[in-house]
């Protein structure tokens, strides 16, 4: 598989521009419901209303239109972290709650709008975590950050092994993902109605006792 890089080229069209979005837009909820092995391009041009041929031409094989799938969001959600994270920690001290707000607001935030482009993201995610062959895509889109995140826990907790540290954050993006796809279970098991509490408060609430849980016996 190869990631998408950066390449100078001539700028594209206005059209190809929409064309490429319309395209990844598709890609993006065909590959969250059916995950990578169950979708076919051709699902994908049905749902884009156009070629099988124009998709080759904006996402190349299978394989890369998964990877710019993956990586068109990541870069954005990445920014808006470090940014949130950044601000977090000029004004004061950080505390893991502080830490996980940051990591998990600017997704929640997007996802509360009903955008099923936002929601459908969720679950892809969710098949690049749970899939070891997209390890490679996974250290180019998500690690850096995700790493970011981990060293300021690790200052938090110097004695803690990173191991640890690691285990608790993925655990944290997990319970994430959860709440971005699972919510009707919450509303069907917990019989509450769909504008209960503040999920995220509630999320970085239970996955920053975890977290202290864990490591601070370490």
């Amino acid at each position: 598989m190869r990631i998408p890089k950066k390449q100078r080229q001539r700028a594209p069209s206005r059209r190809a521009i929409q064309s490429r979005e319309r395209i990844l837009d598709a890609a993006e909820i065909v590959f969250a419901d059916k995950g990578f092995d169950g979708a076919t391009l051709r699902q994908i041009a049905e749902r884009a209303k156009t070629q099988v041929g124009l998709v080759h031409h904006h996402g190349g094989g299978k394989a890369e239109l998964f990877a710019q799938t993956v990586a068109r969001r990541a870069d954005d959600l990445s920014a808006l972290r470090l940014k949130m994270l950044t601000a977090r920690k000029a004004a004061g001290t950080l505390t893991v709650e502080g830490l996980l707000e940051c990591f998990v607001g600017p997704y929640l935030e997007r996802a509360a709008s009903g955008d099923v482009q936002w929601l459908a993201y969720a679950r892809l995610v969710a098949h690049v975590s749970a899939d070891p062959r997209w390890r490679e895509l996974a250290a180019v889109c998500f690690d850096p950050t995700a790493n970011r995140f981990i060293d300021e826990i690790a200052a938090l907790f110097p004695d803690a092994p990173r191991g640890a540290i690691a285990s608790g954050f993925v655990y944290t993006v997990s319970a994430m993902l959860a709440v971005l796809t699972s919510t009707w279970r919450i509303e069907t098991l917990g019989a509450v109605d769909p504008g209960g509490p503040d999920r995220q408060e509630e999320l970085v609430r239970f996955c920053a006792a975890g977290i202290r849980a864990n490591l601070e016996g370490c």
